[in-house]
């Protein structure tokens, strides 16, 4: 989790929402290739659990800059002491706070709020070919999802479970 170190006064507040030196400092990604906005019309719209095959994972910095959203990722590093473990964040508007998602993650969100939106900063460029995905209720990932009527498309609706 990342949150803002906000400066407020009368007019507001301003906050840095990246530091390359910060980020090197705590070994997280300092270079992102692209850019992407994740508008969301519907409350209970879910989006996951996507990930990038080798050699083309990515690094992500989310952050939501309208609504809120119940974000999760699970590591899907086989080498890793947490292989297979997950954590998830409430991630709004006001709370300014972001994930950052590193390579080898799985990463979804669902919205709590109408008209949501998300900004993600990427550290690879987006290769089609690459793009996987795991079934957002996989019973191998036992995240506790807020309850809702779920917008959901079929694509991350018929992953299959996880073999691994």
């Amino acid at each position: 989790m990342i949150d803002l170190e906000k400066r407020e006064d009368p007019r507001g507040f301003f906050a840095r929402t990246y530091c390359d030196r910060e980020f090197d400092l705590h070994g997280l990604c300092t270079h992102f290739a692209q850019c992407n906005t994740s508008f969301n019309k519907y409350k209970g719209t879910l989006r996951g659990m996507h990930f990038n095959a080798p050699p083309h994972e990515e690094a992500k910095l989310i952050r939501c800059t309208r609504g809120a959203i119940f974000d999760a990722i699970i590591d899907l590093r086989r080498d890793s002491t947490t292989f297979k473990q997950h954590i998830a964040a409430i991630l709004t508007q006001e709370n300014g706070r972001m994930l950052y998602v590193p390579k080898g993650f799985a990463h979804g969100f669902q919205t709590l709020e109408e008209n949501t939106e998300v900004f993600y900063q990427m550290s690879d460029f987006y290769v089609p070919d690459a793009a996987r995905g795991i079934r957002w209720n996989d019973p191998a990932f036992p995240i506790e999802w807020p309850d809702d009527n779920r917008v959901i498309i079929d694509r991350d609706q018929s992953y299959a479970d996880f073999a691994g």
